[in-house]
């Protein structure tokens, strides 16, 4: 997501400045940025030292903790400085899950439902950053600005059908969900409404979200799944699950997953809950999908950067 790009550029920039004697290497500076990042973005310290650990640089060294630590820790000091000490979506009621009648069947449905959404989800985006197929494809690489402006307008439309609810990350929608259990004012589609306009997003090639879109994603999903179960308060818990299940889906990082929606929901009585699904959901994606982030890492690599962003760059050249 954006956060981790921003932060990633910020440590990189301050790496060109640092003294001979602390140089650091460039890996390590961007995993640092990217966990600090995170954990500034949504006040989830722990969740920003399991990412960097889990899906940026899966084989930390012990030198390198120090610097995460140390970013994140920075980070952390000046986000809570200047909005002060809150969880990012508030605190969740989460006493409606000692009444489900069927707890088990209830997390396996949303793992299941999950794991399989966020393996297309990631595997759709992975099929746009290699490259579409047909008429699309040539569109793209021969005119990226009217393929983007295309992609804008298809967003734009389904922001109309699902009466504006899908613009933004999904923030105040995903919000919603959790804080208002029973109000039925969000649509049923609002989780394929968004799941829509954020895969077309990304395959527009301009910087977007994925962190904060998922969760909203999941939301949806989990709003939708409610009806397993007649107790009280279920349907912010079952959102709060499907939240981490399909970002753990779409990321394959589990850990961090149910870490990140833990810490914003306060949600330490659901930390078995949400690990269940979040692993599960984490395995079936897998099935689906190879990992989102380490394939668009082998992507970029390859071509130098977002191919959307390098047709851009070829047709400016050309001309």
């Amino acid at each position: 997501g954006p956060m981790v790009q921003i932060g990633a550029a910020l440590m990189h920039a301050i790496g060109d400045h640092l003294p001979k004697r602390l140089q650091v290497s460039r890996q390590h500076l961007l995993a640092a940025g990217g966990a600090a990042g995170i954990a500034a973005a949504f006040n989830t310290p722990l969740a920003g030292i399991l990412f960097a650990i889990e899906e940026l640089s899966r084989g930390l060294e012990r030198r390198m903790s120090g610097l995460i630590i140390t970013a994140i820790v920075i980070a952390g000091i000046v986000a809570q400085a200047y909005f002060g000490t809150y969880t990012y979506f508030g605190w969740l009621n989460t006493s409606g899950m000692d009444t489900a009648e069927h707890p088990i069947g209830l997390l396996l449905a949303a793992a299941l439902v999950c794991g399989v959404a966020g393996g297309l989800f990631a595997r759709l985006a992975i099929l746009t950053a290699t490259g579409l197929p047909g008429r699309f494809g040539h569109w793209r690489r021969h005119h990226p600005v009217w393929f983007a402006a295309g992609c804008g307008l298809l967003i734009a439309i389904i922001g109309w059908l699902s009466g504006d609810l899908t613009y933004g990350t999904g923030y105040g929608e995903a919000k919603h969900m959790l804080m208002n259990p029973g109000d039925e004012t969000m649509p049923w589609h609002f989780g394929l409404d968004k799941f829509a306009a954020t895969l077309i997003s990304f395959a527009s090639g301009v910087p977007g979200g994925i962190f904060a879109p998922s969760l909203s994603i999941g939301a949806g999903l989990g709003q939708n799944l409610h009806f397993l179960t007649e107790a009280e308060n279920m349907t912010a818990i079952t959102s709060a699950l499907c939240m981490a299940g399909f970002l753990a889906a779409v990321t394959q990082a589990p850990i961090t997953a149910f870490v990140i929606v833990m810490e914003m929901i306060d949600g330490y009585a659901l930390v078995t809950h949400l690990m269940i699904v979040s692993l599960l959901a984490s395995v079936i994606s897998r099935a689906i999908s190879p990992p989102l982030y380490r394939s668009l890492a082998a992507i970029y690599l390859r071509h130098g950067g977002n191919p959307a962003t390098e047709a851009a760059r070829k047709v400016e050249t050309d001309k």
